[in-house]
């Protein structure tokens, strides 16, 4: 067994997460997350990889979704904090995710304006509509709400932690977690506990099949390809040099293109998750490669 160490929501897709004790997971993952999504004009979604500066957007949600806060990490800037009230009821928008059509509720002028000044291009914000139904591909079906794909994304402090030690090799300091924006981290079993310890294992994320968190389960879809995102400073909201990709491209090369880290999972059964949960894994695989 592991435990859960720390869990991530992303209220807007490509800005700052919130660490939360406890949550409930949802069939589209932790809740509210990617509930909301940076935009341009033209309905095409905003990502870190091309507006880094989305990073600087600290967004939190009231536990209800009705309230939204966009906060900058940039207050000295005269970026005030913007108080929403989030709209379900606005007309419905085309939306466009990775060459994907799906719908968006345009959350109004005054978002807009804030983050159009904030990140100095053109921009709305938009909601899931409550009818969303995506279905998200992998080896275990399921949905999110505008996730890149599967709805959950796990990480372990030890797979981190070998990055850091092939990273050192090349004279490279190590990198916040955050770098990887997962939702789930989970480590070792605290000191005393009983049972097996595969959380001290790098990578032993890859071969989880299906895990049991709380009163939740979670089923695997797919190993994380990762993308430019990984080389952007989440505090700073801007590149930040090579790494982690330049290492990662050393071990962790996909066969299907791309360098893998961390795990996908889609929400076979909803439930409270907390900060200290065990994960049980009740079926292992074989990591793919």
């Amino acid at each position: 067994m592991a435990t859960v160490v720390d869990l991530i929501t992303y209220p807007v897709k490509g800005c700052a997460g919130t660490s939360v004790d406890s949550t409930h997971l949802t069939p589209a993952g932790l809740a509210h997350d990617r509930s909301f999504m940076v935009v341009s004009v033209d309905g095409v979604y905003r990502t870190q990889r091309r507006d880094p500066r989305l990073a600087l957007v600290r967004p939190t949600v009231s536990a209800d979704g009705s309230r939204l806060t966009l906060a900058s990490a940039e207050p000295e800037s005269g970026h005030g904090a913007l108080h929403l009230d989030v709209t379900t009821s606005a007309p419905r928008r085309d939306v466009d995710l990775f060459g994907a059509t799906y719908r968006g509720i345009d959350q109004g002028d005054e978002a807009a304006a804030w983050l159009t000044d904030l990140l100095g291009t053109p921009s709305r914000l938009v909601r899931v509509p409550p009818e969303h139904d995506r279905k998200t591909d992998g080896l275990t079906p399921g949905t999110s709400g505008y996730a890149d794909s599967s709805a959950v994304h796990v990480l372990s402090r030890a797979s981190l932690a070998h990055l850091h030690t092939r990273m050192a090799e090349r004279g490279a300091p190590p990198l916040a977690m955050d770098r990887f924006r997962p939702n789930i981290v989970i480590d070792s079993l605290p000191e005393g506990c009983q049972g097996e310890d595969w959380g001290a294992e790098p990578h032993a994320e890859d071969r989880i099949r299906r895990a049991t968190i709380g009163a939740a389960e979670l089923g695997y879809t797919k190993l994380a390809v990762r993308c430019a995102v990984t080389l952007v400073d989440q505090k700073a909201g801007a590149r930040g040099g090579p790494e982690p990709l330049r290492t990662l491209a050393g071990y962790r090369r996909f066969s299907a293109g791309g360098v893998v880290f961390g795990a996908k999972f889609a929400v076979v059964r909803p439930g409270k998750l907390s900060v200290g949960d065990e994960v049980a894994v009740e079926e292992w695989g074989d990591a793919e490669t």
